[in-house]
């Protein structure tokens, strides 16, 4: 089986394995970000050469808090008992950051959204991940159904 990202970054960097439960929301919504922004980069270059301009337009349609929100409401029937308490322990954090270009009650969902998808990811559940995005993605309409 191959070595989860997480495991790896632990023993190249001798770090020890921390418990989640210690983790604050926002600090799981700051990894959860850049996993989700990772997530959609690599879709988008995978589906062929483009420019990097439009690549950046198609991101960020897929990574602003409106966006997250369409998802996280697409997918939230689908979501665990622990998954939905990451979700609203996120969504509820006390951010000192204000949204720029969101509404507030946007951006607290994408924020709790984040926290959700840090959570999958420093459990070392990326097929959960995975399958989370691939519906929500699906149901919100940022990508093509599969006939």
């Amino acid at each position: 089986m191959e070595e989860s990202l997480v495991s790896k970054v632990q023993s190249t960097f001798d770090l020890s394995k921390q418990d989640i439960r210690t983790y604050s929301p926002l600090t799981l919504a700051y990894i959860g970000d850049s996993i989700y922004d990772l997530i959609i980069r690599t879709m988008l270059v995978e589906r062929g050469n483009a420019q990097v301009n439009r690549l950046h337009q198609n991101a960020s349609k897929m990574v602003k808090a409106s966006a997250q929100k369409d998802i996280l409401h697409a997918i939230m029937d689908d979501l665990t008992e622990e998954e939905v308490g990451y979700y609203k322990r996120g969504r509820n954090a006390k951010s000192v950051t204000i949204a720029k270009n969101a509404s507030m009650s946007d951006y607290r969902i994408a924020t709790g959204f984040e926290a959700l998808m840090g959570y999958l990811y420093m459990t070392e559940q990326m097929d959960r991940i995975f399958e989370l995005l691939h519906s929500g993605l699906n149901k919100a309409g940022f990508i093509e159904s599969e006939a």
